[in-house]
């Protein structure tokens, strides 16, 4: 069998009541991805603001002195939570092949539980009204996006990586702004990240699109919904939070 988790851009051509039955499916499989994609956002989304407001997010973090005053640092739970999403991804990303397709579903939500307990602190740095305005820009401007991907005729595989080595340089830029604290140089790291995962966007939306050909009939469909979910997910939340660096209002 082809290798299904690493699909070309392409789709069989055929006519007549194949390609209406063609058409349905991929309708079917699309929505499919959307509405994990969309219920993981929300998921994630309620257990931010559930944790945050709560009060129950001070058990991730401790006091410490700083250079400027007393400030906040991850303590052992803190650390566990942040790097958690990274291992389910990883686990999902290198064990798609052996994992069961309920297995698949089920880290997913994981994923979306403990990524809202990481995201939780947005609500000690921004304004609750920022973080709904910016949220709600990020979703119109992810829809845009992702439905250009879906129906334009425009191949864009050959952007992939382009948009790989723009993410590595992003994430090397990143690691680097941690050590150095320049503000110029996080306020164009945030520019080129929503850059950077629009583009993701709609490339992945047609990755994801191609990916239909290539596992329909067979028993992976599953596995390549939630993979697909989650690629998507990724690239919303990563907009959202640089939008959010650039736009969010600080609490004082």
């Amino acid at each position: 069998m082809a290798n299904w988790s690493d699909p070309r851009t392409g789709a069989y051509v055929t006519a007549g009541a194949g390609a209406d039955a063609r058409d349905a499916g991929l309708r079917s499989y699309m929505l499919s991805v959307y509405n994990y994609m969309a219920s993981g956002v929300l998921l994630t989304g309620f257990v931010a603001l559930l944790f945050a407001k709560s009060g129950a997010i001070a058990s991730l973090f401790t006091e410490v002195a700083t250079a400027r005053g007393v400030g906040i640092a991850p303590n052992l739970l803190g650390w566990i939570v942040m790097l958690a999403p990274l291992g389910i991804v990883l686990v999902m990303s290198f064990g798609q092949r052996s994992l069961s397709t309920p297995a698949m579903q089920v880290l997913y939500w994981v994923y979306a539980t403990v990524m809202g307990l990481s995201l939780s602190t947005i609500f000690l740095q921004y304004t609750d009204s920022s973080i709904a305005q910016v949220f709600f820009g990020t979703a119109a401007g992810f829809a845009g996006l992702s439905l250009w991907g879906y129906t334009t005729k425009r191949d864009l595989s050959g952007f992939g990586t382009f948009l790989i080595m723009g993410l590595v340089g992003l994430i090397v830029a990143s690691i680097v702004n941690l050590f150095v604290g320049s503000g110029p140089l996080s306020l164009a790291i945030s520019v080129i990240g929503v850059l950077l995962f629009a583009g993701l966007t709609a490339y992945d939306t047609q990755k994801i699109k191609s990916m239909y050909f290539y596992v329909q009939g067979t028993d992976v469909v599953g596995k390549a919904v939630v993979m697909g979910a989650l690629t998507l997910y990724l690239d919303f939340i990563n907009m959202f939070l640089f939008l959010l660096r650039l736009f969010g209002s600080q609490r004082n």
